[in-house]
């Protein structure tokens, strides 16, 4: 990654000051990566990074050259604990700060889903909390060994709103999630990879490569055909009956460049070099 970026508002350029953000982006070629910015509080959220991160994928997603995003926290530590705790005394005291923090969540909650460009999640040490959530909304995930995760919330006399919920619930199914809640408990990376929660679990020291590996065989797929995979999927979860419409789309692929491109690259042996067309 050579490109360093931040966002201001909704716009991202260079900044020489960048490594003092909170959220950093980092771009090299079709992929980008998104890093949570306080290692010396292992990543912890603040509202102000809830805001960003929404504005942040929000942007990313209108890059049509971008192929994937990979989400990390900075250092080894942690991807993320949550929510800084020490901000709630005077951000999130009371029911009506709490609704203004948590709309800033909601937004950011949206903004990944909506997301069509595919996203993969580089977990390191802790994930609890808002940064399960958030780690949770990647559509890959990969931790190391040692990686640790849950929802001690309870602990707090903290309750989980209905968009993070979802969250929760989408990785480990309701019953999972109430488990997972009730209990309050830390798991270790086998519990997690068994409940679904994290995709892949590789040696500590080899989760950066394993990551950037994965973005890579996202990105050297055909964009098109990932972002028509990605809202069909998410449509799936209506029950509504598909409309004539909706089922004649999944045929539109034959009709664009990138399936001659992968037609004819496949019976000449060649790596196909899709452009989204």
């Amino acid at each position: 990654m050579r490109s360093l970026l931040r966002l201001d508002g909704c716009r991202l350029f260079p900044d020489n000051n960048a490594m003092t953000d909170t959220i950093l982006v980092e771009r090299d070629g079709d992929i980008a990566m998104v890093i949570l910015n306080r290692p010396e509080k292992l990543n912890a959220f603040t509202k102000a990074m809830w805001e960003r991160l929404g504005g942040i994928f929000r942007e990313l997603a209108g890059d049509e050259a971008l192929r994937c995003i990979v989400v990390r926290g900075a250092g080894n530590k942690a991807f993320s604990p949550g929510n800084d705790i020490s901000e709630f005394a005077d951000k999130r005291s009371n029911a009506q700060q709490a609704e203004a923090y948590g709309a800033l969540m909601i937004e950011s909650i949206k903004a990944l889903r909506q997301c069509h460009i595919p996203t993969v999640a580089m977990i390191n040490g802790v994930c609890v909390g808002g940064g399960l959530e958030v780690a949770g909304l990647c559509d890959i995930r990969i931790c190391g060994e040692t990686s640790r995760f849950g929802a001690p919330i309870s602990k707090l006399g903290l309750v989980m709103g209905f968009h993070e919920l979802g969250c929760l619930a989408d990785l480990v199914g309701q019953r999972g999630a109430l488990e997972i809640l009730l209990e309050g408990r830390i798991m270790d990376a086998g519990e997690a990879l068994q409940k679904g929660i994290v995709s892949r679990v590789v040696p500590d020291e080899d989760v950066e490569a394993e990551a950037l590996a994965t973005a890579r065989r996202v990105a050297d797929g055909a964009p098109l055909v990932h972002r028509w995979h990605k809202k069909f999927l998410a449509r799936m979860s209506d029950p509504s009956p598909l409309s004539e419409d909706e089922i004649r789309e999944a045929y539109a692929c034959y009709d664009t460049e990138d399936f001659k491109t992968g037609y004819k690259a496949f019976l000449e042996k060649k790596k196909p070099d899709f452009k989204g067309r």
